[in-house]
């Protein structure tokens, strides 16, 4: 993540009411190389967190426009910085990936201009696609 980005990221989270909850979810988030799931971020820090609250921290986080949610073709949620977006609008309307091989959930970087029926207006865009990531192909 660019310093730019984590500035604006930590901006956003200090003018909440932080808690230690917060910050390791945050950090979690932060250190990413890809979207995370509940399970992901309850094995990187360990049970010092319940579900409930990784779940409450992770729904402040969108609705703060700190993180968008993915649903996945596995039934989980995942979650992954945003990039320009703000409190109550997120601005991305991308696809996302999901390895069958090894799992990793990421942002794929091209952004999709969904042309809609006039008066109709978009809230939310979930485009997934499941298959081998470049590292997983290679490995076949």
């Amino acid at each position: 993540m660019e310093k730019k980005q984590l500035r604006r990221l930590d901006t956003m989270v200090k003018n909440k009411r932080n808690t230690k909850a917060k910050e390791l979810i945050l950090e979690t988030i932060k250190n990413a190389s890809t979207a995370v799931n509940k399970d992901i971020i309850q094995e990187e820090i360990g049970n010092v967190i319940d579900r409930a609250t990784i779940y409450r921290v992770l729904n402040s986080f969108y609705d703060d426009g700190i993180v968008h949610k993915i649903l996945g073709d596995d039934g989980k949620q995942y979650y992954a910085y945003c990039i320009n977006c703000g409190e109550k609008k997120h601005l991305h309307s991308h696809f996302h990936f999901r390895c069958l091989n090894c799992g990793k959930v990421e942002c794929l970087p091209n952004e999709i201009d969904v042309k809609l029926p006039k008066g109709y207006q978009s809230v939310n865009f979930n485009g997934f696609i499941s298959g081998y990531c470049n590292q997983c192909s290679k490995d076949e």
